[in-house]
């Protein structure tokens, strides 16, 4: 008996040591990012040479400088800044958190942590076409929905466990196949609006049809899911269920307030702040949602691991 609590006690103080040194490394690399981003950061936020006269009238200013739309264009600048270092940091924390959580939830740790890194590598290059080009990328930025929208909708399954989950189909597809189907949906149909290849208003619809479809396979915080039986979630679990749904039907609602201004859609015709306020909107979307995400699912699975010690 005095050696089984020795050997808990042993236990607790390397975990706690462990978070330290997790803790640590975060501070470490978090700082360290932006040590080496900000100076860059700051030359074109605040370039070395001010734009005179001459150079407004022939049109050579740093565009974030050139008098138009120059407030909004920091705005946008600064989301993508902070959009990737915000990312990487999630993604090392993610990780570093993966061995503090319970073996069943080690795979949603690692989904959480391919969201926000994949985000992160894909932001940093949204941030040079826009930095280089004056251009808010839809083709880097579909790039990366598609691949990270699926993996969030496939999330909710991984935190709330197999039991949970019920044998309801649709259209022949299970819960996780409808997730992924309804996710590929949402952004095929997306990119195609956008990218002019069929009707905005069309595609708005179908798309919302893929939203539509991962809503009533998950539920929403008021009601139950075709493909999830609440009673069957660990009680643990339940307030990070059900702040994932949150995030779904709430969170989510940015995304096509972005697309009413994409400059391809112009369903609100904003001019040449239609693609800034997209920017924004999307920006502030998935540092929301990605990140958001990925803190609940963690809460949860911290919250399931103390349960079961």
């Amino acid at each position: 008996m005095t050696t089984n609590m020795q050997y808990e006690d042993s236990s607790k103080l390397r975990s706690l040591k462990l978070n330290r040194r997790n803790s640590v490394i975060l501070a470490v690399m978090l700082l360290s990012l932006t040590a080496v981003a900000m100076p860059a950061a700051a030359e074109i936020i605040n370039p070395s040479e001010e734009c005179s006269p001459e150079d407004q009238a022939a049109d050579t200013c740093p565009f974030l400088d050139d008098g138009e739309n120059d407030g909004l264009e920091l705005v946008t600048f600064f989301l993508f800044f902070v959009g990737y270092i915000s990312m990487g940091a999630a993604f090392v924390f993610f990780m570093s958190e993966r061995s503090n959580v319970g073996p069943e939830h080690r795979t949603t740790m690692t989904i959480s942590a391919l969201i926000v890194g994949i985000a992160a590598f894909h932001y940093y290059y949204m941030r040079g076409v826009y930095v280089e080009h004056a251009v808010v990328s839809i083709e880097y930025r579909y790039m990366d929905w598609i691949i990270t929208v699926p993996l969030m909708a496939l999330k909710f399954p991984s935190l709330v466990g197999k039991g949970a989950i019920t044998d309801k189909t649709f259209a022949g597809l299970g819960f996780t196949g409808i997730c992924f189907v309804g996710a590929l949906i949402m952004i095929g149909f997306g990119y195609a609006g956008e990218a002019g290849l069929m009707n905005a208003y069309l595609a708005l619809i179908l798309g919302g049809m893929g939203w539509a479809m991962i809503i009533v396979a998950t539920g929403t915080p008021w009601t139950d899911g075709l493909g999830v039986d609440n009673s069957k979630i660990a009680d643990e679990l339940k307030w990070s269920a059900n702040a994932l749904r949150w995030f779904i039907v709430v969170g989510w609602i940015i995304y096509p307030l972005g697309y009413l201004f994409s400059p391809e859609v112009s369903i609100i015709d904003a001019g040449t702040e239609g693609e800034l306020w997209m920017g924004i909107a999307y920006n502030v979307a998935d540092i929301i949602n990605k990140i958001g995400f990925g803190v609940v699912a963690w809460m949860g699975a911290k919250k399931a691991a103390e349960a079961i010690a």
